[in-house]
């Protein structure tokens, strides 16, 4: 009989708990924190919790125990930090440390024959902080090297750095520390101006510090805008750039001396004629101590008598243009005068009409001017009507002579011997 109730015990109990006989407590993916905060450890699949006994372990040593129709027993060095739920087996953990990360075990105890495991990790971490630190002194460009270092917590996973919210990657001149917690870049460029920024994450936090880098380089592109050329009287200003960080200071000159401008502007009320020259604006960085420079040339036209000095701005004055202009057209008006006295006084002949104008249309003409024509002479004809040649067409052809006819009018001088002054080719100039 005792053997049968002993057997029949065993059969129920197999047949109430045998589902977890050989079944370990399943836990979530382990757990991370941050320093301060809390942690619930509980298995997914906790088992019946009526008649059983618990205990929770970390790295071995025991949290909290308990058994069966009593309360938990925790260790005094987790008091008021604990927190046990006897209905799901989840331990609560506050007020997390560092010294919390580790390896939780959960035993339960459901009968002689049945005892159940299951374990999960705890990783805390310190809430990430991060600060810059950079190169103290002034960075020129092509001559200094920039350093950035970060500082902070060492519990951290990745580090990043970024410019002006783009990463940032090795290269030929930047280069990063083996943890990658420094940076450095040689020589500074302009184009390395900017925010640097550098990210700490861990698994419970991330935190980013920021720092400017300022790269002084210049002047460079000097340049001055204004007037060349102004009219006597009138103000003046005169404006000086130039391409540098910091800004640059600036001073003027006139015509190589100093004039105690020390603005970008240089200004002039009212331009004289000794405000003719060059005018130079020089520009220098007081960080890099470099300077450059840039001429302009004014000159200032004047009017009649006002400035005094008017030689050495290089200008005419308005009455010696209006007396040059004036100057001009008397003598153009002089020559005209010349040329029409000269024609009518007949010193000057007058080309012939043109053969194809009408009679009706020379006729004037020849009564208002002299005409000059020519006529050929080299033979005459007798009033018999026989010809008579003079001189020989074999002859070689002497040089042509003329001889002035006017018509109407007497000589007194008698006639020359027949073939004396006429020869091949001969005409007689005739004045109608």
């Amino acid at each position: 009989m005792m053997v049968y109730y002993r057997l029949y015990w065993t059969l129920w109990i197999l047949s109430c708990f045998g589902q977890y006989l050989g079944q370990d407590l399943q836990f979530p993916e382990p757990a991370n924190r941050a320093v301060g905060e809390s942690v619930v450890l509980a298995p997914d699949n906790p088992p019946p919790t009526w008649n059983i006994s618990a205990h929770w372990f970390f790295n071995s040593s025991p949290i909290l125990g308990l058994t069966p129709g009593g309360e938990p027993a925790v260790n005094p060095a987790y008091k008021d930090r604990v927190r046990f739920n006897s209905s799901t087996l989840a331990l609560e953990l506050r007020n997390l440390t560092l010294d919390d990360s580790g390896i939780y075990k959960l035993t339960v105890t459901v009968s002689i024959l049945e005892i159940l495991t299951g374990e999960t990790s705890l990783q805390v971490f310190e809430k990430v902080s991060v600060s810059l630190t950079g190169t103290e002194e002034s960075l020129i460009e092509g001559d200094s090297s920039a350093n950035i270092s970060s500082e902070g917590t060492s519990s951290i996973t990745s580090v990043e750095w970024m410019k002006d919210n783009s990463p940032l990657s090795p290269s030929n001149r930047t280069s990063f520390s083996p943890d990658n917690r420094s940076v450095s870049i040689s020589p500074v460029q302009r184009s390395d101006s900017g925010e640097y920024q550098c990210t700490y994450r861990n698994p419970v936090s991330s935190e980013t510090a920021k720092l400017r880098l300022i790269i002084n380089y210049g002047p460079e592109e000097v340049s001055i805008k204004g007037p060349d050329v102004v009219d006597l009287g009138v103000p003046v200003s005169l404006s000086c750039s130039a391409n540098s960080v910091p800004s640059a200071s600036f001073s003027w000159t006139f015509n190589g001396t100093d004039t105690n401008v020390n603005t970008d502007t240089f200004i002039i009320d009212k331009a004289d004629l000794t405000d003719s020259g060059d005018y130079e604006c020089t520009a220098l960085n007081s960080i890099t101590t470099r300077s450059a420079s840039k001429r302009h040339a004014l000159l200032v036209h004047g009017g009649g008598g006002g400035g005094g000095g008017g030689g050495e701005g290089g200008g005419l004055t308005t009455g010696a243009i209006v007396g040059i202009v004036i100057g001009v057209l008397v003598a153009v008006a002089g020559i005209c005068g010349l040329i029409v006295y000269l024609t009518k006084t007949k010193k000057i002949p007058k080309p012939t009409l043109q053969q194809n104008k009408r009679p009706s249309e020379a006729a004037p003409q020849r009564r208002q001017e002299p005409e000059l024509n020519y006529a050929d002479v080299s033979h005459f004809q007798k009033r018999d009507g026989e010809r008579v040649t003079l001189g020989s067409r074999s002859e070689p052809q002497p040089t042509t002579e003329y001889a002035e006819v006017n018509h109407g009018a007497k000589s007194n001088a008698p006639p020359p011997p027949y073939g004396s002054q006429v020869s091949n080719s001969t005409y007689a100039q005739v004045r109608k």
